[in-house]
């Protein structure tokens, strides 16, 4: 299995990849011969078995059995991979402020920009920023958001569990929380994007535009 950004590629004996797609709720998981599976059947969309161990995807949105050699035209598309072996933070930034208008929280969803970083590490890289999702590209130090996507991942990637607070106990700054981890005030919550996907952020400890005062200035 290798990952490309939020992407998974299951490289066959036969020069075959199959490609899949997690999203929001997909998962593989991998059980003993005879074990019961964790989710209802209903929801497999791949069954992978060898005499060991039996892989199943559960709500893969994304699915396709490809050639290896043609993998590139599933993923060729994406920035560079946050924990890929070939990982060029100068890469990175340069995507990220080759639109300086554009929000920050937007600009590190996208997985052309760098492939990797999902809704969490981007509302706690831009709590750690100082800045709020919102906030033009042009206002935060850009190399930094690419060093604290990098960090942030490199350090959950072994882990079940995200956490991007290094304490123990507490996962999370901001995100999913009522208060926030370092001031203890009140954690907003808004949505940012097309998509509508869900941003949190702390107005005392993060400076810059609301979703609110964002939306005035597109109508104006």
């Amino acid at each position: 299995m290798r990952p490309a950004g939020k992407h998974l590629l299951l490289r066959l004996d036969d020069d075959r990849t199959l490609h899949s797609h997690l999203r929001m709720d997909g998962a593989w998981h991998l059980y003993a011969p005879g074990e019961r599976w964790r989710r209802p059947g209903h929801q497999a969309r791949a069954i992978l078995s060898t005499a060991q161990r039996t892989a199943v995807g559960f709500n893969l949105h994304d699915l396709h059995l490809v050639r290896t050699a043609d993998e590139h035209r599933l993923v060729g598309h994406l920035g560079p991979d946050v924990l890929g072996p070939d990982w060029d933070p100068a890469e990175a930034v340069r995507r990220l402020t080759a639109d300086p208008d554009r929000e920050i929280g937007l600009a590190l969803l996208d997985q052309t920009v760098l492939a990797g970083v999902g809704n969490i590490y981007k509302t706690e890289v831009c709590f750690l920023l100082g800045r709020t999702p919102w906030s033009p590209v042009s206002e935060v130090d850009a190399a930094e958001a690419v060093r604290l996507s990098h960090e942030l991942l490199l350090r959950n990637a072994w882990h079940p569990e995200q956490s991007t607070t290094g304490r123990r106990g507490a996962r999370h700054w901001v995100y999913g929380r009522r208060t926030c981890l370092r001031c203890g005030g009140p954690v907003r919550r808004g949505t940012q994007g097309t998509e509508e996907r869900v941003a949190y952020f702390c107005p005392n400890c993060q400076r810059g535009a609301s979703r609110m005062s964002a939306s005035r200035r597109r109508i104006g």
